[in-house]
């Protein structure tokens, strides 16, 4: 069983911009770069979580997905072999790389790849943000949310529900939406997809601060910076309850920085239905209207 969105990966012919924003901005911590040169972020004690990886163009590199140990990540791997799903195990640079104990890998019927591990490097009080910031909200929620976009959710649903083992927390149906949220541990939702026929990409990360305060810095940060962009007014969720502003990055990917989300409790939860993904605000701005939903390519 997956346990948490342990990591995320992109490259950017703009990744080095990503030492100003990711530590002035986000309140991340840089650690040191990855062998190719990755700028590699912090937002708690696992050694780095956000990988931007130099790239000729912007574009999501995988998605790692965190295992409590051993047997669980042999027995998932076995499922999806069982699912006709090839997996590859990755060598030893990788295994370094991502500073973890085991990596495969394998990819979505959309060409995305998805890493499993389990063990990764972590030092105990180690996350100091360079900003005045509280942290944010992981341990055993995970790093936070991605959202990706398919041309077909039903077929979606179907792969990342039933090979995959996420479980549904709602959905929103409602004029141009048509998503599905899941989660694999407390956090209302570690992954959603969003319907865009013809069209696959990454819309956005979520990263979620303990204090509303840090939040409110941050949109603060926003009017002072020439390099961020809001794309989504300050609101709240109708299904996390997640209050939250969208911003761009250096990489065409949005990024969601959000207080307050729900935990989700198995034993009791009910999946809904919504017609509107926020009770108030989150509305769009100029730069909104004007940009393309994240990193996006036409299916092949």
């Amino acid at each position: 069983m997956i346990q948490e969105l342990s990591y995320v990966g992109f490259s950017s012919p703009r990744s080095e911009d990503w030492r100003s924003y990711g530590q002035e901005f986000l309140g991340c911590q840089m650690v040191e770069d990855g062998s190719d040169g990755a700028v590699r972020l912090r937002v708690d004690d696992v050694n780095y979580r956000i990988a931007i990886h130099p790239g000729e163009q912007d574009n999501f590199d995988y998605a790692g997905w965190g295992f409590a140990n051993e047997t669980d990540l042999a027995a998932f791997v076995a499922n999806l072999k069982a699912h006709k799903v090839t997996v590859h195990q990755g060598d030893a640079q990788l295994i370094a790389e991502r500073e973890a104990a085991d990596v495969v890998w394998f990819e979505d019927p959309w060409g995305n790849r998805h890493e499993l591990s389990w063990g990764r490097r972590a030092i105990p009080n180690s996350f100091k943000s360079p900003r005045k910031h509280d942290g944010f909200v992981t341990g055993n929620q995970g790093l936070g949310h991605i959202v990706l976009i398919v041309p077909d959710v039903e077929a979606a649903n179907r792969f990342y529900v039933d090979i995959l083992g996420f479980r549904l927390s709602d959905r929103i149906i409602g004029g141009p939406f048509n998503l599905r949220f899941y989660h694999v541990n407390g956090r209302h939702h570690s992954l959603a997809i969003g319907e865009i026929p013809g069209v696959v990409g990454f819309n956005h990360l979520m990263l979620e601060a303990k204090n509303l305060d840090d939040l409110g810095a941050t949109i603060d940060l926003v009017g002072e910076r020439s390099d961020v962009n809001t794309l989504l007014t300050l609101g709240r969720h109708t299904n996390d309850l997640m209050t939250s502003i969208y911003v761009t990055t250096p990489s065409s990917f949005q990024i969601e920085y959000g207080y307050g989300g729900l935990i989700v409790d198995d034993l009791s939860w009910i999946a809904r239905t919504y017609e509107h993904p926020s009770i108030w605000g989150h509305h769009m701005t100029e730069t909104y209207a004007t940009t393309p939903p994240g990193i996006i390519h036409p299916t092949k």
